[in-house]
């Protein structure tokens, strides 16, 4: 990137773009990371404004075969779910590492270096256990390899087929048949049993729902959590997605669900991280407030499915800690995701500057890589000693146009897209050069053919 040079009399700024950085990498890893000085023979420059890859910490990777074919003129989240499931019914552990490759690989294009995948196709159709019980999340392993970035595989405890308004919950059936394991003692044996291969791996856990885990359970997963010797990073649930949750939470246990995972546990010695929050009540937003929570957004899904919207501006972004997640996929572009969380509270609540770029790339960086994802204190941020994430935007389309480095944090949320990203490096490797995946150049391809295969 070019840019006058810093002005010695001012302070640094965080939201600026320094230019003349020289990078060293080794190992996958930063070695050194030195200003204004000139590049050594040989150096590789990177014309653009570089970034610390992304964290995209709330995937469901066989939702995006669903991605313009489920009818965006009527429904609800309901009607939508249906739809998802016959997805889910097909895949087998080899059809999902296909699609899930091709699905992690169009995150890289977009410059995603670690996902988060909230797991729950576990067994095989009618719930049989596969010879191998964690088939289906070796894949989701084997996937992100093949992709070149790292995952955290949240496998996910699910008990329940849903909690009706009469307060009770139902027992799976159908396609859910293939996300619930008999009971939580059964998941534990299974979750606590996988090691998954590979150092751009880790293994950890989560709650699908106050719908589809009951009281007893729930409170017994805290427990679980709390007690094993498992270094798993925080576990993370789905949180009041929907008013229809909300309202079966209280008739079955007279409390909100947020009150309900408070009652269960899951703030005693436990930093869950919650996701999507969208219909909080005001004693909701005070106690996620006191626990400081972990909150992961994923505005385009919750956008296209008619969620709702989180209660930003009450919960303070100097209160929680912040992730984003591309969730079910209808885009991946990280970076709009970023801009929707903003544009969303400004449309809400009628002002502007809730969230500020800084924070925003914060969730994407260090809050996403580390807090959401397990991947402490070795990745995050450019700095000595990371893991050498790196992500290229270019400046030179219409975007990005007029590009100031003294607010380049603005230009990347407000301005940029996941079309600018040109380079991406995973742990010192180029997974992604002018815009071509380096081990899948024909992933569009790929992706096309796991999901006419799946589909029809």
């Amino acid at each position: 990137m070019v840019a006058p040079e810093p002005d010695p009399d001012d302070p640094p700024d965080a939201a600026a773009a320094a230019p003349g950085v020289l990078l060293e990498v080794s190992g996958g890893k930063i070695t050194a990371v030195r200003t204004g000085t000139q590049p050594p023979p040989g150096a590789e420059r990177l014309d653009g404004l570089v970034l610390y890859g992304f964290a995209n910490s709330h995937s469901h990777a066989f939702h995006r075969a669903l991605r313009g074919r489920t009818g965006e003129y009527g429904g609800s989240f309901w009607s939508w779910r249906k739809l998802m499931y016959a997805a889910a019914e097909r895949l087998t552990p080899d059809s999902y590492r296909n699609l899930a490759a091709a699905v992690y690989a169009e995150m890289a294009l977009a410059g995603v270096t670690c996902v988060g995948e909230f797991h729950y196709l576990h067994h095989a159709p009618g719930g049989r256990r596969y010879a191998d019980p964690n088939a289906m999340g070796a894949a989701l392993v084997a996937a992100a390899a093949d992709a070149g970035i790292r995952i955290t595989l949240l496998d996910t405890l699910y008990l329940a087929g849903g909690l009706g308004a009469d307060g009770r919950h139902t027992p799976p059936q159908g396609v859910q048949l293939r996300f619930a394991d008999a009971d939580l003692d059964a998941w534990a044996d299974r979750v606590t049993s996988f090691r998954p291969e590979g150092g751009h791996a880790r293994a950890g856990v989560a709650a699908h729902s106050v719908r589809a885990v009951p009281a007893g359970a729930l409170a017994g997963f805290a427990e679980l959590y709390r007690e094993s010797d498992i270094e798993w990073p925080s576990p993370h649930i789905h949180l009041s997605e929907q008013p229809a949750e909300n309202e079966a939470c209280r008739a079955a246990y007279g409390r909100t669900p947020t009150a309900h995972l408070a009652e269960a546990g899951l703030f005693t010695d436990v930093h869950p991280v919650l996701v999507h929050a969208t219909h909080l009540e005001p004693a909701d937003v005070r106690l996620l407030r006191e626990q400081q929570a972990d909150i992961c957004l994923c505005p385009t899904t919750e956008r296209d499915l008619a969620d709702g919207l989180p209660p930003l501006a009450e919960l303070g972004a100097d209160r929680v800690t912040l992730s984003l997640g591309s969730d079910g996929h209808s885009t991946i572009d990280m970076l709009a995701e970023a801009r929707a969380a903003e544009m969303h509270e400004r449309l809400r609540t009628g002002r502007r500057g809730t969230l500020p770029a800084l924070l925003l790339l914060d969730a994407l960086h260090e809050h996403g890589h580390a807090d959401a994802l397990g991947w402490y204190d070795d990745a995050g941020w450019i700095g000595e000693g990371k893991r050498a994430d790196l992500v290229v935007l270019d400046l030179d389309g219409v975007r990005t146009a007029g590009f100031d480095p003294a607010q380049a944090a603005e230009a990347a949320v407000f301005a940029a897209t996941g079309a600018e990203v040109r380079h991406v490096m995973a742990d010192g490797r180029w997974i992604v050069r002018d815009r071509v995946h380096t081990a899948m150049p024909d992933a569009p391809a790929r992706l096309d053919a796991a999901i006419r295969e799946l589909l029809g």
